[in-house]
């Protein structure tokens, strides 16, 4: 038997973006059951006015999609619904598993290795991220990332110098995402600013679809760039090929449920690597369901950069896991029991 819940996860406290406050956020949790047992789960879980999704057309699609062979038709209507496209890619990787929740068989499924991440810093007012900051760092993080483009630029600067004054590039990694606030004709002049504090890299500086304007902006920056946003809505290999061409940044950064799932995840990151472009993951704020999935992914992958898979201690209502947060890294404790009370209900 099949089952699709929507759960509405509450943020433990508003969590500013340079797109408005987040208070609440919605996922679909797809399970499959065997005499009572569950012996698969996935996750659809989307950011309202970011994914490509309906919100109002989720719940009957997260059902129909996940349960049904896809013919021609089912097969273009999914893809234009990534979230649902990786909830289908998990929850059948789940099933074929002996354990339901582990997904891939590797040090970080097994406990013997955490994932190392960075620590988030929301928008808020400037003493708010000052604490965020000062509790980052004294939690051993040594990758920040902030969210910018709200509380004002010359606000912004004056964190990012306080951090600088206080922790060299080699004591703190600095990455910031604007979430495309930057308007084109001062964008430059912006990174310009930002590269005095020797930052790793910024995301998606400007919004997505402009991409000559990127383009320009990655060939001329003093500042590596992260594209972001940009990635969401590009479906066929061809596509994103002509996308990395053209724009030819420093990084991307990957939310399986805004792209596509592991699949179409594994093929941007192939061409990347051809172009010699780097990437990370990131998870796009899902429950403990996604985040797992997600995180056992990235544990199979090549790669030691801190990832962004630290979302799991936002929500007042998550579904306990066995993950956990230790050293700036994200970790799985195979011991550990997952509460299945909601997935009954």
């Amino acid at each position: 038997m099949l089952r699709s819940q929507k759960h509405t996860l509450q943020f433990k406290r508003p969590s500013g973006t340079s797109r408005g406050v987040l208070n609440t956020k919605d996922s679909w949790l797809v399970s499959r059951w065997e005499d009572a047992q569950l012996v698969g789960i996935g996750e659809c879980s989307i950011i309202e006015g970011l994914s490509p999704e309906d919100p109002y057309l989720m719940d009957d699609r997260v059902a129909s999609l996940c349960q049904v062979e896809l013919d021609g038709d089912m097969k273009r209507l999914i893809q234009q619904n990534p979230s649902i496209k990786f909830g289908r890619e998990t929850l059948s990787k789940s099933t074929d598993s002996e354990d339901p929740f582990v997904l891939y068989v590797n040090s970080f499924s097994r406990g013997e290795a955490g994932i190392p991440i960075n620590g988030l810093i929301w928008m808020g007012s400037k003493s708010f991220m000052f604490d965020q900051i000062k509790i980052k760092l004294n939690e051993g993080f040594r990758c920040i990332k902030l969210k910018i483009g709200a509380i004002g630029f010359e606000e912004e600067l004056s964190l990012l110098k306080y951090i600088r004054s206080e922790f060299t590039v080699d004591d703190v990694e600095l990455r910031v995402d604007a979430n495309g606030a930057f308007a084109p004709k001062d964008a430059l002049q912006k990174l310009l600013r930002l590269s005095e504090f020797e930052l790793h890299s910024i995301e998606q500086p400007i919004r997505q679809g402009q991409w000559e304007q990127m383009a320009q902006l990655c060939a001329e920056t003093p500042l590596d760039i992260a594209l972001d946003e940009e990635l969401i809505d590009i479906i066929s290999r061809q596509e994103k090929k002509r996308c990395l061409d053209i724009i030819k940044p420093q990084y991307i950064i990957l939310k399986p449920s805004l792209v596509g799932g592991w699949a179409s995840s594994e093929e941007w990151i192939k061409l990347a690597e051809e172009s010699d472009i780097g990437w990370w993951a990131t998870s796009a704020l899902e429950s403990n369901i996604g985040l797992n999935a997600i995180s056992q992914w990235v544990g199979s992958m090549d790669t030691s950069m801190p990832q962004g898979l630290g979302t799991g201690g936002l929500y007042s209502n998550n579904i306990s896991s066995p993950l956990y947060i230790r050293d700036a890294a994200i970790w799985m404790d195979p011991e550990g029991a997952w509460d299945l009370s909601l997935l009954r209900s």
